[in-house]
């Protein structure tokens, strides 16, 4: 009888967390304003957009990354002034670090002085990206 109440303490633990998880994945959370970072264009390998940036982390096997590389890529055609710059993790590993960016896709959306407003992990919706771009442009 024990054996049946560990599996079902298993399965309805498994249940939870799998739910917290997917209710998380691809939302873009606002920053707080005391831990708010800054990227630079000599830290993006590319110049910021006049208005907004949309910075990417990736990695080679990532299949929700190509995914996300066509939302970004819609809206920054979308709203002028917007850029998408994509960001292989392995090879910017010291900017990861900094930005405990702990899987792929990530991804910050950045006003047009490089200050985060808004950060993800996973696949966003196009929406949620078009309203965290016009906070940022605002």
């Amino acid at each position: 009888m024990t054996g049946i109440y560990v599996a079902v303490a298993a399965l309805l633990l498994a249940t939870v967390f799998g739910l917290i998880w997917r209710r998380r994945n691809g939302v873009l959370r606002v920053r707080k304003d005391d831990d708010v970072e800054r990227l630079d264009a000599a830290e993006l390998g590319t110049g910021l957009g006049d208005r907004a940036t949309l910075v990417q982390f990736s990695s080679a096997f990532c299949a929700p990354c190509r995914a996300t590389r066509r939302v970004l890529g819609e809206v920054a055609g979308m709203v002028e002034g917007v850029v998408h710059v994509e960001l292989d993790a392995e090879a910017n590993l010291d900017l990861v670090r900094r930005l405990n960016v702990l899987r792929t896709p990530t991804v910050l959306v950045l006003d047009a002085s490089g200050r985060i407003v808004r950060r993800g992990a996973g696949l966003p919706r196009k929406a949620d990206i078009i309203a965290a771009v016009g906070e940022a442009v605002a």
